[in-house]
């Protein structure tokens, strides 16, 4: 934290900075680090101010004209996993799943809409009045909501949330007991042989990471089109990989191009998978009907649910935005096209678990049947800090075909 006087220091010198940059065009960074040592040199030449002092004045005025101002050094913390700004004066961060203020702010309003600016600008997009809400991500991959005025009554709201920057892969989901090495291997074949996943979770539950540990058993040879509204999935070693993202409206690109636009797209791309970062709206009728039945097996998503269950009634709810059919003839669709749901859980030790894995055997009396496969046991409810348990194997897979087709066998 800078000192009052620090404070001052700061503001003097950026401001001398900005002058000088009135003059100049194309400015380097080495030319902004250089003017901002010389001004600090001169502004604190009749006081003794320590080295390391500053390198910390220097480094918060550098931030404030190149990066993101008080954000940067929050974002350089590899321990914080999400960043909550309500209005300029309201800064929360959560690290190891706990939520706190910091006494970090804005200097004013202007300055955290000109850093939101910032941001959407690098990946295409607009936020304005007239297009008060939008999602974009950083440069590292984090993901950044953006809402602001009228919709947002308290200033302009940034949320951002953090992935690590070297993705999870199953074993460190193992190590760190979210599932059960059984489990993993049970879900490495199904994956090799084409079976359609879906992952369900509420938000905060780990769906983009455990979808992207997922695709790592994805066979090295084939051609897979991930599809997202922001760019998060970070696929590794599949060379035939084509990465899609949606683009919003605006009077100089022209129209808006939805996921379901790009679902569509993709099927003309030759694809042997298809993957949606989420669904949660009319896109999972494409994203069903269209990949997961019309001969694009392994094809894999996420959606927001509280229990696997729930996530075949949200399906349900989604498909019946984009077309009025009978309810029955929607479920024979889910349950011919789906053909597992992965369910993750936040527990109240904030670690993330799989908590349920069911198999999606088909119709009964008109109703989707599942077979549950995995259920998540906790072995007790009285310590708050700590959940212990694991992810018991209570069934068996009915369908195996694809695993005999894949020459694996059950």
């Amino acid at each position: 934290m800078l000192s009052d006087k620090e404070k001052e220091i700061t503001v003097t010198v950026r401001k001398r900075v900005l002058e000088q940059l009135e003059y100049e065009r194309d400015v380097s960074d080495e030319r902004i680090g250089d003017l901002i040592t010389q001004y600090l040199e001169e502004e604190t030449k009749n006081s003794f101010y320590p080295y390391h002092r500053r390198l910390v004045i220097g480094r918060e005025i550098f931030y404030s004209l190149r990066k993101l101002d008080i954000l940067q050094p929050i974002l350089e913390n590899p321990s914080v996993t999400e960043i909550m700004v309500n209005g300029p004066n309201h800064v929360f961060i959560e690290k190891d799943g706990c939520l706190y203020k910091l006494d970090d702010r804005f200097e004013s309003e202007e300055k955290l809409k000109n850093i939101i600016q910032q941001i959407v600008a690098k990946c295409n997009r607009v936020v304005n009045d007239t297009t008060p809400i939008v999602d974009a991500r950083l440069e590292d991959g984090s993901r950044v909501n953006v809402v602001l005025n009228p919709v947002a009554l308290n200033g302009p709201i940034l949320t951002i949330r953090r992935f690590p920057k070297e993705p999870y892969d199953m074993r460190k989901l193992v190590s760190i007991s979210s599932l059960t090495e059984e489990a993993a291997v049970f879900l490495q074949r199904l994956v090799y042989a084409g079976y359609n996943i879906i992952i369900s979770g509420g938000t905060g539950s780990g769906k983009t990471t455990f979808l992207n540990a997922l695709s790592g058993y994805i066979p090295k040879e084939e051609r897979i089109i991930t599809i997202e509204d922001s760019a998060e999935l970070q696929i590794q070693g599949i060379d035939n990989l084509v990465r899609l993202e949606t683009k919003n409206a605006n009077t100089e690109n022209g129209k808006a191009i939805s996921i379901r636009d790009l679902i569509k797209a993709s099927l003309r791309m030759r694809p042997s998978r298809i993957i949606v970062g989420e669904v949660r709206g009319p896109e999972a009728m494409d994203m069903v009907c269209s990949a997961m039945n019309c001969g694009h097996d392994g094809s894999m998503s996420t959606v927001h649910a509280n229990s696997a269950g729930d996530a075949l009634l949200r399906l349900e709810t989604m498909i019946l935005m984009a077309v009025q059919i009978p309810v029955e003839a929607i479920r024979r669709q889910i349950s011919s096209g789906v053909d597992i749901i992965v369910h993750l859980g936040r527990m109240r030790d904030k670690s993330r678990k799989v908590l349920e894995i069911i198999e999606v055997t088909g119709m009964d009396d008109k109703k989707i049947s599942v077979n549950p496969i995995f259920q998540y046991e906790e072995e007790s409810k009285t310590d708050t800090q700590n959940v212990t348990g694991s992810l018991k194997r209570i069934g068996e897979l009915k369908n195996a075909g694809k695993l005999f087709d894949a020459g694996i066998g059950e």
